[in-house]
């Protein structure tokens, strides 16, 4: 950790959680909500029984449609105000609790929304998309609630729903986040010495020149896993169960099926990306092996993983990354070089690793044109390409900020186009310049990065349909979950790793399993990464063209399904060939890495 590293200004937003401003804003935004409630009340917008549009249903969604926006604008900076707070110091009992305050008043925001995709499911959409130009804005999203609208419960049953979910998984969700962001893990270090530290701060040992400090880190952090598993086990029941049921009562297949819809791609383009990804798995293992030998070890234990292999003295700090990202950026285009050096000017990044922050990565949409980043930076390129890759979220969020918020409602899938994108370039521009050993460094991270989205992600979603399909049954025990984990983690490494030392923890270590919002959190991130990857390709056969393409589809991501999308930069996600091709990048950095270690 260190004093230098940045943390985000919000200040800017409002001075404090306790300040007149903040509390202005919160009680305006819940006055919103009140009159919005009203409105709605007002205007019949709830379930009907279908009937002709009228001139006045018309109005009625055109007036709905622009209040709406402006209370879901007010609502979306005020929770991730008050998120920045909660996921860098989770300790802050202030912040807690206006979380909480203001979850109670998401809820009714979120009923109303659930209203409004029930009354879409009343009315002729087809008619109003002909009588309203306003409507035709709207035109994806009006189609999308149609469809929602068929697996909604009676309005009853949504609105306890909604009530319920703030007990249920949203409770859930928090003690995980809390109880995960304080955990202090006793670490031996290279002196022998014991020391307490951060989670985050374990994990990120993993990544440490030192072959003993990260094998005492593996197991010290598994020993903590083991140690916090009934709460997190708990946990994970609870959100898989509430789940399960609210998906039957919906009327979907499975949760899957849900995924599917709420990515806005069907089940042939995950059949394609799948099976494209499992004849991967080989190359995966080519490199895993090849590392092992690097490392003088017959198979690749779970603890070197993510270890270095590359002897390049170039330190990867900090200030150096912000060069570099703002140089390379601004080779692709001015605007997005622009943006960068405005994200870093006026501090949207928090990169400071410590107790009560939580792990990881991510970035979260702000305001207007603003965008906030949190990452856990050490001086290595792993990070370096981890900055890049959230600053292209951001930069995706300054595309999407043209859009009225209903319409910068971007699935899962598409919210990683732009992030792969921008390390790619980050990644291909440094390339060229390196020695042998510092590419080996970078094309290491690189391809470490793909193994995990590739690979433990696929072990991923396995894990996951397999939970959703025992749960449906029974609570699984702390012992069943690991099983389930090493089970598909075998399946999926295959002999690319040590079976006796894999992490059977991982469904403890990854918040994606805790979203009640968000089932199957994990192919979306292969599907980033593969479209991410085939769009750099585009890029490099014709760049002036893509360019002019390339911010009008981001700025599009809420308003048509992948597929549409696609096709306009075009790409066929349906046929596997893309997947593919898309992988032969992947396997170019595999044999390049192979070369380089045969010549050390």
């Amino acid at each position: 950790m260190s004093d230098s590293l940045p943390h985000w200004d919000m200040s800017v937003v409002f001075p404090g959680l306790d300040s007149t401003e903040f509390n202005h804003a919160f009680e305006t935004t819940c006055l919103k909500i009140n009159h919005l409630t009203a409105l709605f009340n007002q205007l019949g917008i709830q379930k009907c029984a279908p009937q002709p549009l009228s001139q006045d249903q018309v109005k009625a969604f055109e007036q709905v449609v622009r209040e709406l926006n402006e209370v879901v604008d007010y609502a979306t900076t005020l929770r991730a105000y008050i998120y920045s707070f909660v996921s860098t110091e989770s300790t802050n009992d202030l912040a807690q609790a206006r979380l909480s305050e203001f979850y109670q008043a998401g809820v009714e925001l979120s009923k109303l929304t659930t209203r409004f995709t029930a009354w879409i499911g009343s009315l002729d959409v087809d008619q109003l998309l002909a009588t309203s130009a306003e409507a035709r804005e709207y035109t994806f999203a009006i189609r999308q609630a149609k469809i929602a609208a068929s697996h909604q419960m009676s309005p009853v049953e949504e609105e306890l729903a909604a009530d319920m979910n703030l007990s249920g998984a949203i409770a859930w969700s928090r003690m995980y986040n809390n109880l995960t962001s304080q955990i202090m893990v006793p670490v031996r270090d290279t002196s022998g010495k014991i020391i307490e530290m951060p989670m985050s701060v374990v994990r990120n040992l993993a990544y440490d020149s030192d072959a003993n400090l990260r094998r005492w880190a593996y197991e010290a952090e598994i020993d903590a896993w083991k140690k916090h598993a009934l709460p997190l086990a708990a946990s994970l029941n609870s959100i898989k169960g509430e789940v399960i049921t609210l998906v039957h009562h919906r009327g979907w297949e499975s949760p899957l099926e849900q995924a599917l819809f709420d990515n806005a791609i069907d089940r042939q383009t995950l059949d394609a990306l799948m099976q494209a990804m499992r004849e991967s798995f080989p190359d995966f293992r080519r490199y895993l092996k090849a590392k092992a030998h690097l490392l003088g070890k017959e198979t690749l234990p779970w603890c070197d993983l993510f270890a270095p292999v590359s002897s390049s003295q170039r330190k990867w700090d900090y200030e150096n990354a912000k060069a570099l990202i703002v140089e390379e950026f601004g080779k692709y285009s001015e605007k997005m070089g622009k943006f960068a050096a405005r994200a870093f000017e006026e501090n949207w990044i928090d990169a400071e690793p410590r107790s009560g922050k939580q792990d990881g990565a991510f970035c979260m949409y702000l305001r207007k044109d603003e965008s906030r980043v949190l990452t856990n930076f050490r001086p290595n390129y792993k990070s370096v390409s981890t900055l890049a890759h959230e600053l292209g979220h951001a930069y995706h969020n300054l595309c999407l900020s043209t859009q009225e918020p209903l319409n910068r409602d971007t699935p899962m899938i598409l919210a990683e186009t732009a992030s792969i994108f921008c390390e790619t370039i980050i990644r291909r521009a440094i390339l060229p310049r390196l020695t042998a050993e510092e590419q080996m460094e970078v094309l290491e991270a690189a391809l470490m990065n793909a193994c995990q989205v590739v690979v433990d992600i696929s072990s991923r979603f396995l894990f996951e349909a397999r939970v959703f399909e025992q749960r449906k049954k029974r609570e699984l025990s702390v012992a069943e979950l690991c099983s389930l984990m090493e089970q598909s983690q075998k399946e999926t490494y295959g002999d690319g790793l040590d079976i006796k030392e894999l992490h059977p923890y991982m469904w403890a270590a990854k918040p994606h399993y805790y979203s009640g919002e968000r089932s199957f959190y994990n192919f979306p991130y292969a599907f980033g990464l593969l479209f991410g990857l085939g769009l750099y390709a585009v890029y490099l056969q014709s760049p002036d063209t893509f360019k002019q393409g390339y911010d009008e589809l981001l700025s599009s991501t809420g308003k048509a399904n992948a597929a549409e999308l696609a096709a306009k930069m075009g790409i066929d996600i349906h046929k596997v060939e893309f997947w593919r091709g898309s992988l032969d990048t992947v396997r170019q950095d595999v044999e390049r890495f192979e070369q380089l270690i045969a010549g050390k």
